[in-house]
């Protein structure tokens, strides 16, 4: 039996920590490391992470210490972990904490290695077009998510899936990558093999201004800007209400799609739309790129709760001019 000490934070870890601990045959979960808890919401009321509250729900003892300090070595050693999990964890593990453990870390990345190292992995993949994309299994070296590679697996990317919907897939496949990695380097059944050298794209961050929408592209570029950016840290734009004196007000798009072929079967689709500009219908309410319109199907406006696009538009009595940028 292994025994694993598990590192991670967000709602994305939680799978591989319950795996994990559930797979009492080959592995015992001896510790969880989190980050601390953090001021979230409006209140900004201190919250434990989502894997912090899995682990006390497991039963599992939970260190919240900064493994950059000289305590948490001899922390890390008292568990008896031999080998470490890692899902999101959030920081950067220095050289001595790698080399504190005779098998090392590893961690669950959801891309196909080499490619898209980084913060945000599945939200570049859909923003670049990318088909495929999949999980990887790698042992943690200095470099970012250059370690070799345990075990990957691949999964095709839905035509309209979001970032989050595919992260929920990958979080649920990953976990079962993750433990059969584990498993098969503690049996010496796997040799890791290093990633190829090369240039390849890095999954930066997404900030807020990033996901600022753009109307001057062909329709296909902002589809792909919006499921990426969906739901963290959300598509938004400015909306401009023609004779309105007062400063535009921000909307957030959570849900847009190109017309399909079936739509266009039953329905009107507007040609000739400028970039951003708005047509409402009864039940449709649409937007100008620089090629053709992109229906808004879930729109948030300011204030406001998530609702349909026509809906919103109902209520807002948006007039003839109103334009998004």
């Amino acid at each position: 039996m292994l025994r694993v000490l598990f590192a991670g934070t967000p709602e994305v870890a939680v799978p591989s920590l319950r795996t994990l601990a559930k797979d009492t045959e080959h592995f015992e979960v001896v510790a969880v490391l989190t980050r601390p808890d953090a001021p979230t919401g409006r209140g900004r009321r201190l919250m434990a992470s989502p894997v912090k509250m899995a682990a006390l729900e497991l039963g599992l003892p939970v260190m919240e210490c900064d493994p950059n300090e000289e305590v948490f070595l001899s922390a890390l050693k008292a568990t008896g972990a031999e080998a470490a999990a890692i899902v999101a964890y959030g920081r950067i593990l220095k050289e001595p904490v790698l080399e504190a453990l005779p098998m090392g870390w590893y961690n669950l990345h959801f891309s196909l290695l080499p490619q898209w190292r980084g913060a945000a992995p599945v939200q570049r993949a859909i923003w670049a077009g990318e088909s495929v994309t999949g999980a990887s299994v790698f042992r943690v070296t200095k470099g970012m998510d250059e370690g070799p590679v345990l075990a990957q697996s691949t999964v095709e990317i839905g035509a309209h899936e979001n970032a989050g919907e595919l992260l929920d897939r990958l979080a649920e496949d990953g976990a079962h990558l993750l433990a059969a990695s584990l498993e098969g380097m503690a049996e010496g059944q796997i040799t890791p093999v290093e990633q190829p050298a090369g240039a390849f794209e890095v999954a930066a961050k997404i900030s807020h201004d990033d996901a600022h929408m753009r109307f001057d592209v062909p329709v296909f570029a902002l589809d792909r800007q919006i499921r990426a950016c969906t739901p963290l840290p959300g598509a938004w734009c400015d909306l401009h209400v023609q004779g309105d004196a007062l400063a535009p007000t921000t909307l957030h798009v959570t849900k847009a799609s190109p017309a399909s072929a079936e739509l266009r079967e039953s329905v009107e689709v507007p040609e000739g739309l400028k970039p951003g500009e708005l047509h409402i219908t009864k039940h449709h309410v649409w937007v100008g790129t620089s090629t053709e319109a992109l229906e808004l199907q879930l729109v948030k406006a300011q204030g406001k709760k998530e609702m349909g696009a026509a809906e919103w538009a109902r209520g807002a009595h948006l007039g003839a001019g109103a334009f998004l940028d």
